[in-house]
């Protein structure tokens, strides 16, 4: 199946504290752990080799979350949507208005999600939704906001979490299926997975950064093999895209077997207090009163070493480079010009948790990464990101 592609872009326009405020409130729903299955439910039910081509569309870094161009109906009528892991819901109408066509089906079902720092109620219809020209889905369930709260300049979200994150979320149904399920079960691709490539963004605006791919892995985006880890037992991080790993700052361990996620939703790197207090003590870092965020100077930044991500045997580097926040858009998060900025962040709860770290934005941007339903297991991969000095 040839893959099939649409440009996407990176805005960002929040300020540090508008960022913060988001991720944590995220992090304590994530924390609730309120679905008590997650991908490994879908997976005894599938039986596949790991993903090696797709389908992909592009998606716009929106500084908190990417967003895509979705169309809906027939003919189609485009909005946009943040694009998320951490749900599996797709719905539209927080900004524009849903337009009925002729594939439009409503079925008088209530649905409502509620998200860290959002939820909407609504309508659940069934309409074709088309991500790109090569992906098309029929009788796709999508909800249609009659209330929005903590949504702007947004259409909806497109879920591509795991599907038991859909569960009691539409009257009189158990679970919804997703895009993912839908593209599968309909033979669009062969493959339950997604693929997701960003590069690091310096540039303030709409700047092109990154690709979604569904059905498998886009090979000219990576630059090693993909690694691919099973989801975590421990809970609540089983829930969602969760993997086990270990964390160090040079020589300093920070977390050991620990669990925690890898989200697109998130878009700073959180740790458990205990190994954020020992990151800062290896830095030398202090906490900026301005953003929220810890802050070196340039005699520091010269001396930082890499955090290292041990990840199912396999060793992943986050350079000096990769730990610091775009110095070209300080203004952006309320920050001092050419000041450097970390974007390790504490979680706010000791380790232990069964949720010590979120891999966010500020990870993805260096690494590929895969969410692989039909074998229950995430992956994740070298690209030409991975080293690159642009911060």
């Amino acid at each position: 199946m040839s893959a099939s592609s649409v440009p996407f872009a990176v805005q960002v326009g929040l300020e540090a504290r508008d960022i913060l405020f988001r991720d944590k409130a995220r992090i304590q729903k994530l924390l609730a752990g309120l679905h008590p299955h997650g991908p490994t439910a879908t997976a005894s039910l599938l039986k596949a080799n790991p993903p090696t081509s797709g389908n992909s569309i592009d998606v716009t870094d929106a500084g908190v979350t990417y967003t895509t161009q979705v169309g809906v109906g027939t003919p189609a009528t485009n909005y946009t949507l943040l694009i998320d892991t951490g749900s599996s819901n797709t719905w539209i109408g927080a900004d524009k208005a849903y337009t009925h066509t002729s594939t439009s089906v409503n079925t008088r079902k209530t649905v409502h999600v509620e998200y860290g720092s959002g939820q909407f109620t609504g309508t659940e219809y069934t309409d074709t939704v088309t991500l790109s020209p090569g992906l098309v889905i029929q009788h796709q369930s999508i909800g249609v906001a009659s209330q929005t709260q903590g949504f702007q300049d947004v259409d909806g979200i497109l879920g591509i979490g795991p599907v038991d994150l859909t569960t009691s979320t539409v009257r009189g149904e158990k679970s919804v299926p997703t895009v993912t399920d839908n593209l599968f079960q309909q033979g669009t691709i062969a493959t339950e997975s997604i693929g997701i490539s960003y590069q690091p963004t310096t540039s303030a605006g709409n700047v092109a950064n990154g690709e979604l791919s569904f059905g498998g892995v886009d090979s000219p985006r990576i630059s090693g093999d993909v690694n691919y880890v099973p989801i975590t037992s421990t809970s609540p991080a089983s829930n969602y895209w969760g993997i086990d790993q270990d964390l160090k700052y040079g020589d300093t361990t920070l977390l050991e077997g620990n669990a925690g996620i890898v989200d697109t939703g998130t878009t700073l790197l959180y740790i458990a207090t205990d190994a954020f207090q020992k990151y800062q003590k290896a830095t030398g870092a202090k906490l900026d009163q301005n953003t929220g965020l810890l802050t070196i100077t340039q005699a520091q930044f010269d001396n930082l070493q890499s955090m290292f991500f041990v990840i199912g045997g396999v060793t992943y580097e986050f350079t000096a480079n990769a730990q610091i926040w775009p110095r070209a858009l300080n203004s952006t998060i309320g920050g001092v010009e050419n000041k450097i900025y970390l974007v390790t962040v504490d979680m706010g709860q000791e380790s232990g948790s069964g949720l010590d770290f979120i891999n966010g934005f500020a990870f993805l941007q260096r690494f590929y990464s895969v969410y692989d339903t039909t074998n229950a297991q995430v992956g994740l991969a070298t690209t030409p990101f991975t080293d690159a000095e642009t911060n």
